[in-house]
């Protein structure tokens, strides 16, 4: 152990200090449940701040820490949600397999097993939902780590793109559901956009408020279930992250990233009661054109030779 931490000061000097690391917390909280790319931002942040010289695995093993600062606002926000999907759950399944309830299919929307309540049913739902990304997670993971994840030349032509998408499903989705009409469908509709999360630039939560706003549901209903979602998708990777960082993060960083971790939670969680408040009177237009004009903007300073696509 001393050994390995005597390599790390060694090999690694001090490159990351406190304001840099609550710098890239704040972008961090900011940009991870506003549907504008919380990768493009990063990585911005990432090189405007110099933190490890631009090394993509260290750079990404920092954000990935810090993730887990959003994931901590986002249980915190919907902690009696969480509590009553938990408790229900354990309930109605305890009840199943004691009980011998047969199961029958029910609900507002006549997919919901009858002796699921509505809490149960939207743990199930969760489930579902994140299956896609798990595992398309761990056959991509070498990937999502590699260099190619933090070129601005795709993260810019990303962010149109679902720009693009997103202003579509504002025309065409009927949003008319509210969350105690979600179904399968919606489940695997969102999940399945959340998989497009991994490319960089497409936005986790914008793409599974996209896939939420196709299946028909209201802005906020696709908002508060694209959270509840990001709970194990931002949990999962967070916890990997946090076992490759202990093991290549200079042992000086520690301090740093709690520090950073810390200004990812009070800002994610005001993003969370913002983005909310917001979609309940409001379009995604802004967001929409704010990506079309910033991956615009990227395009340009690539296309001019003013930035360079990616740190080598």
């Amino acid at each position: 152990m001393l050994n390995r931490i005597v390599y790390r000061t060694i090999c690694f000097p001090r490159v990351m200090d406190i304001i840099q690391a609550i710098i890239i917390g704040v972008v961090q909280g900011l940009t991870e449940f506003i549907p504008v790319s919380s990768s493009a931002h990063m990585v911005f942040a990432a090189r405007l701040t110099g933190i490890f010289g631009g090394d993509p695995k260290l750079t990404t093993a920092t954000m990935g820490v810090m993730q887990l600062g959003t994931l901590l606002a986002v249980i915190t926000y919907f902690f009696a949600d969480i509590w009553g999907i938990t408790t229900a759950f354990v309930r109605d399944h305890w009840n199943l397999m004691f009980n011998r309830r047969k199961m029958r299919f029910s609900g507002t929307d006549g997919n919901r097993p009858i002796f699921l309540s509505e809490e149960a049913w939207l743990g199930w739902l969760i489930v579902i939902a994140s299956l896609p990304i798990g595992v398309a997670g761990l056959l991509l993971k070498d990937h999502i780590e590699g260099p190619a994840t933090k070129n601005l030349w795709f993260i810019s032509i990303m962010m149109i793109v679902v720009a693009v998408l997103l202003f579509f499903a504002e025309k065409i989705g009927a949003q008319r559901k509210e969350m105690r009409h979600l179904g399968l469908t919606d489940a695997l509709a969102q999940g399945f956009f959340q998989v497009m999360s991994l490319m960089p630039g497409a936005s986790r939560s914008g793409s599974t408020m996209l896939g939420g706003l196709l299946a028909g549901e209201k802005r906020e209903t696709a908002a508060r279930f694209s959270f509840l979602l990001s709970i194990p998708a931002i949990g999962a990777s967070g916890l990997l992250e946090l076992r490759e960082a202990y093991k290549i993060l200079p042992a000086d960083s520690v301090v740093p990233l709690v520090a950073g971790t810390i200004a990812a939670a009070i800002v994610g969680y005001l993003s969370i009661w913002f983005l909310l408040a917001f979609l309940r009177k409001n379009s995604m237009l802004i967001f929409i054109v704010y990506r079309i004009v910033l991956g615009a903007v990227i395009l340009g300073l690539l296309w001019y030779g003013l930035i360079e696509p990616s740190v080598q």
